[in-house]
């Protein structure tokens, strides 16, 4: 079976890891010339997607280009701790969370999929797809088996798919996120603070430094462009203001990375059509931390559909079946978790006081379901190469 996977981010590039494992040949198309570059600041990988790491063969060099943070602090404006928990995982588990920068992800899944056997083209723009054949901007294309649409909540292929498929929306919140140094942090703690103008996170990076990111609650989608970093930071700061420790977090600033807006998509009921099929974030951005962990899950469910299958549609059925339930749930979460960071004062307080009683009570019974799933790839996978 010859794959075309068009993206070549994480959904991409574990789907042609993932392929290659179970004896596709794959070639990835990426717009970009460099898809490891410019592409925002830290991600988190949970338990689930760590074991799907480690199905695929590359859970030990994610880990080598990260930083293990087996715990996760909730916290006040006013510094008063809610919560403090074990940081994607059951408390049990030993395979702690870890976290990077997106770069070194991408660079990662892309090296593995490379050295198993997958080929990647890189600056080659897809802008539509009919049956199993893709056609790119400068007019050429190219026919495989099956089509992997990887290209993100902006997706092309999205369209392809599903003619009246959502649009992307703005989720009242958009993401300034930076480097500090200077600044005292403990390490192995993902702290999480519901700050008066929007949620704020920061952990021990690299070689003393701290990373951090503003989730800011803003009515209005703003601009990305036409501000400076001196300004963008200045405005961040105001946003927390009088709040200590995000206060000495965002002054210890050595630099920004490109701001986020965040969009929220509706529910794409159709993940498939004859034999082009959506994963990540084409057909679901969960947010909620999940995002990376889910395009991976994902990458492994289509590998094992497709495994052997002589009928490619009836694999991809197969395949949406088995995500769409989970997916389902989680983007109930992710809209929750959105609603937690956008509250008011009234509500911030009482979110406050119920998360104090309820953490210690409920929080592991509440999130295992997420933590605990375990990807499966057959036991007749070929290892790449062979």
């Amino acid at each position: 079976m010859r794959v075309i996977v068009v993206g070549g981010g994480v959904a991409g590039a574990a789907a042609a890891l993932a392929l290659r494992r179970v004896g596709a040949e794959v070639v990835v198309y990426e717009a970009y010339a460099d898809p490891a570059g410019d592409v925002g600041s830290f991600v988190s990988l949970a338990a689930n997607g760590l074991r799907g790491l480690e199905l695929l063969g590359c859970l030990a060099a994610v880990q080598e280009a990260g930083i293990d943070v087996p715990r996760q602090r909730m916290w006040s404006a006013g510094g008063m701790l809610l919560g403090d928990v074990a940081r994607g995982r059951r408390e049990a588990d030993g395979l702690h969370s870890v976290t990077l920068m997106r770069g070194r992800l991408v660079e990662a899944l892309r090296g593995a999929a490379i050295a198993a056997g997958a080929e990647f083209r890189l600056g080659e723009r897809v802008t539509g797809a009919e049956g199993a054949s893709v056609e790119f901007a400068n007019g050429s294309r190219d026919r495989g088996d099956l089509v992997v649409a990887a290209d993100g909540i902006w997706s092309v292929l999205r369209g392809v798919v599903d003619a009246a498929a959502p649009r992307p929306e703005y989720a009242g919140l958009y993401t300034v996120s930076g480097v500090a140094e200077g600044v005292a942090v403990e390490p192995g703690v993902f702290n999480m603070t519901f700050g008066r103008g929007g949620a704020f996170i920061h952990v021990a990076g690299e070689q003393g430094e701290v990373w951090w990111a503003a989730q800011i609650n803003d009515p209005v989608e703003p601009r990305r462009d036409g501000v400076s970093d001196a300004e963008r930071l200045r405005r961040t700061a105001a946003v927390y203001r009088g709040e200590a420790e995000t206060s000495r977090v965002i002054a210890g600033t050595v630099r920004l990375h490109r701001p986020v807006v965040h969009h929220v998509l509706d529910e794409v009921r159709t993940w498939h059509r004859g034999r082009i099929v959506l994963v990540g974030d084409a057909a679901h951005p969960v947010g909620a931390g999940q995002g990376a962990s889910m395009a991976i899950e994902d990458a492994i469910a289509l590998a094992e559909a497709v495994r052997g299958s002589s009928d490619v549609e009836a694999a991809l059925e197969a395949y949406a079946a088995q995500r769409k339930p989970r997916i389902s749930k989680l983007l109930g979460a992710a809209e929750d978790n959105r609603g937690a960071k956008r509250a008011g004062p009234a509500k911030r307080r009482v979110q406050a006081l119920m998360m104090r009683i309820f953490i210690p009570l409920v929080y592991e019974k509440a999130t295992g379901w997420l933590y605990d799933y375990r990807p499966v790839l057959g036991s007749e996978a070929r290892t790449p190469g062979a």
